[in-house]
């Protein structure tokens, strides 16, 4: 693509809401997918086997549990910054 379209395609306003809004799935996607590896790590130090254990299912849950929370307090916290 030459330099002219790609110009015009960066001064787009259309163009950058999609182009923003497909970054910031991006980066979400890999957020969770980076806290899902965390959770495993802490709560999987073993190799599973066909059923989770208690400790294991209830590690998960509260890792899971605990990245939402702060995941929610982030939000709140950028969404209160931008008005």
């Amino acid at each position: 693509m030459d330099s002219d379209k790609m110009s015009a395609l960066q001064r787009d306003p259309q163009m950058q809401r999609f182009i923003q809004a497909e970054t910031q799935k991006q980066r979400f996607n890999q957020l969770v997918h980076g806290i899902a590896d965390e959770c495993w790590e802490l709560c999987m130090p073993d190799r599973p086997g066909n059923k989770l254990d208690r400790k294991t299912e209830s590690c998960l849950t509260n890792c899971v549990e605990r990245f939402l929370d702060t995941t929610n307090y982030v939000v709140n916290r950028m969404e209160t910054f931008a008005k």
